[in-house]
């Protein structure tokens, strides 16, 4: 009798070298709800302005109903994109519409801009360490890692230098509230890597899901802001995840245009467009301001989130442990004495009823430090909060 599997299937080499996130693994075991999860970086829900986006959907069904529901360009939604380069362009800045295009999530442009530049063996420049989503998308694409140093204030600009840059395609960068660490990059480190860059003609790939997020510090200019005075070719990557509601996988890409037009066949073979109806919907609430009244609100709740985070950190972990104190966005790096494995440490923590995301993924080096881990805080109760962080203290110990 014939069944589904009496033949063998053969995947490609490609498929074969793909890898599951460890971050997506353990938010499998989040879902018991005795757990107490700071693994995923999940925006609070609090934060999602249902009533407006309910409104907006009805309001683009009720007028433009047939064009909501139609196929659209590939580019996007033109009063949309319209919209993200007016929002962008300030200090002297223009960007025009033609050098936006709209995603299905920024993770979406990860991945094409990994079928725009790496070819097999290609040089990528990424932090030490760097997001995990998009170690996990770049290496569909078999690139060749070259991590850059870090320190306590984030990439270190000097450190891109003729050897380590040769023949590399871009270098990718979290400069605000970094994902894994929280780490913002400071002016003057803003202003050397663009400038560095541009001697080198080496591209930047700006990714910044958490900008706007603020909640402490002062504003900095973005690397496409800076980078463009200097000639600096920057590619910034922006999302409607953080600022509305993930589940509407809206982001969008900012590009000179003779990559915008490569990546729209890159598109066009993908996924023909973004889903039209949601842009409408997301056009519909922000045309007006509402992001200015309702940003507030959000960053307060991450604010007060943070702040408990912080506090039992203090309270319950040992004295020879570290952590980065962010300024805004969901996650908070801590680094335990040496000799702690933080993938073991998991494991036991799991038993508790606790979890996290331990540090080794988020490095594209194979010599990762076993001692790190990161700490969302965003979508946990404060008294979850400091339940959490008294068992992985007590599972820690004391420090020496």
């Amino acid at each position: 009798m014939d069944t589904l599997n009496s033949s063998p299937i053969t995947f490609s080499g490609r498929a074969l070298q793909l890898t599951s996130s460890a971050i997506r693994e353990i938010l499998k075991i989040t879902e018991r709800p005795e757990v107490i999860s700071f693994a995923g970086g999940l925006p609070s829900p609090e934060g999602f302005p249902i009533p407006e986006l309910r409104a907006a959907f009805d309001r683009v069904l009720a007028t433009q109903g047939a064009t909501a529901l139609q196929y659209g360009r590939t580019e996007g939604y033109t009063p949309l994109r319209e919209w993200v380069a007016q929002d962008l362009s300030r200090d002297g800045m223009t960007i025009d519409p033609e050098e936006v295009l709209i995603v299905s999530g920024s993770q979406q442009a990860l991945d094409m801009l990994g079928k725009l530049f790496i070819d097999p063996g290609s040089r990528v420049l990424v932090e030490a360490p760097s997001y995990l989503g998009a170690l996990q998308s770049f290496s569909l694409f078999e690139p060749q890692y070259q991590s850059v140093p870090t320190d306590a204030g984030g990439l270190i600009p000097e450190a891109l230098d003729a050897e380590l840059t040769q023949d590399a395609r871009f270098i990718y960068v979290l400069p605000n509230f970094q994902n894994p660490t929280g780490l913002t990059l400071d002016l003057q480190r803003r202003q050397a890597l663009v400038e560095r860059c541009a001697a080198l003609g080496l591209p930047i790939i700006e990714d910044d899901p958490y900008g706007e997020l603020r909640y402490a510090g002062e504003p900095q200019p973005s690397l496409l802001e800076l980078g463009r005075p200097v000639g600096a070719t920057v590619i910034r990557l922006g999302t409607f995840s953080k600022v509305l509601a993930p589940g509407m996988r809206l982001g969008y890409v900012v590009a000179p245009r003779d990559v915008i037009s490569k990546l729209v066949q890159i598109k066009q073979a993908t996924d023909l467009h973004t889903a039209t109806i949601t842009q409408m919907a997301v056009y519909e609430t922000v045309r007006n301001g509402f992001l200015r009244t309702h940003l507030p609100k959000v960053r307060e709740i991450y604010q007060r989130q943070c702040g408990y985070m912080l506090d039992a950190l203090q309270r319950h972990f040992p004295a020879d442990a570290r952590w980065t104190r962010p300024q805004g966005g969901m996650f908070i790096w801590v680094t335990l004495r040496e000799g702690i494995d933080t993938g073991e440490l998991l494991q036991r923590a799991i038993a508790r009823n606790v979890a996290f995301v331990p540090g080794a993924p988020f490095y594209a080096s194979a010599q990762a430090p076993t001692n790190r881990l990161r700490l969302s805080f965003v979508t946990v109760p404060e008294d979850r909060i400091r339940t959490g962080i008294q068992v992985l203290g007590e599972l820690i110990g004391p420090g020496h």
